[in-house]
């Protein structure tokens, strides 16, 4: 009896369907599909118009190679070994390995300081300075400091990578913990929650917001970092090809591994945000 009181109150509780109606979760997977899809109608376009302009003659070869001379340029050295670039995939490895390396690290570096600065206040008078006068430090007038500190192995070029991903990371992080309502941690403290449970309950999810825009901004300072270290005493990797690139006059490969890098960041992008579509399902949008 008793169950069915509760499965007849369960129903009630549920909004109804109209008939013929679509849910609204149906409606939200098909808007998210089609969203996808428009977002790569303006890169097409833009591919489609420079190869216009490059047949048109308007793009000259000696300024802007096509879209189909880096596509042949990028499968001969897909195929082909490279005596001075090696192949494409072999430098995509190596430059993978180093942002991955270094984007990790500074990704978990930069939650645990903006975890701490955003709830102590002696913990951002302390650390909070400090990354904000590395963060006005270019990037290139660093690395030279890093190769008198650390040689010219690996170390430096990951250091680089991953100072790229933490400062943006960290300072979108911190901002969100800081604009968490105080009001959510008046109430952890009269439930009695624990140090680790407002963490968890609280300020972790208070911050994913900011958290993910961090990781999206993160993934394309840290990628322009690594092009910057892989300039500086490399035998392999993309920055690598291009400053090899640049020596021989080989403006097809300088674009080729523009458009790789550029791959690249979509991906990276396209990734944060299916993330935040699952884990901010909660959150509705300004623009609908």
């Amino acid at each position: 009896m008793s169950a069915s009181v509760h499965d007849a109150s369960a129903a009630a509780a549920r909004p109804a369907v109209a008939a013929g109606a679509t849910p609204p979760t149906r409606r939200a997977e098909g808007r998210s599909r089609r969203d996808g899809w428009l977002r790569i109608v303006s890169p097409i376009a833009l591919v489609l118009l420079w190869q216009l302009l490059s047949a048109t003659g308007v793009l000259p070869p000696s300024k802007l190679v096509s879209p189909t001379t880096v596509v042949h340029e990028g499968w001969t050295l897909i195929t082909t070994n490279n005596p001075s670039y090696g192949t494409l995939q072999y430098s995509l490895a190596v430059s993978a390995e180093r942002w991955g390396i270094g984007f990790s690290i500074g990704t978990v570096a930069a939650i645990i300081l903006a975890v701490a600065t955003g709830l102590s206040r002696i913990a951002e008078y302390v650390v909070d300075p400090i990354v904000q006068v590395l963060r006005s430090i270019p990037l290139l007038g660093i690395l030279p400091l890093f190769i008198v500190w650390f040689g010219i192995g690996e170390l430096p070029k990951i250091l680089i990578v991953l100072l790229g991903a933490l400062f943006p990371m960290y300072v979108n992080t911190y901002a969100e913990i800081r604009g968490i309502d105080p009001k959510l941690g008046e109430a952890a403290r009269t439930l009695g929650l624990s140090w680790w449970g407002r963490i968890r309950h609280i300020v972790l999810p208070g911050g994913l917001p900011g958290a993910l825009s961090g990781i999206r901004l993160g993934s394309f300072a840290s990628l322009l970092a690594l092009v910057v270290a892989e300039q500086f005493n490399t035998n392999a990797g993309l920055g690598f090809m291009i400053t090899q690139a640049e020596s021989f006059l080989q403006n097809s490969i300088i674009v080729l591994v523009l458009v790789v890098y550029a791959i690249l960041g979509l991906l990276a992008n396209g990734i944060v945000r299916l993330i935040e579509r699952k884990a901010l399902a909660w959150r509705r949008d300004f623009a609908r």
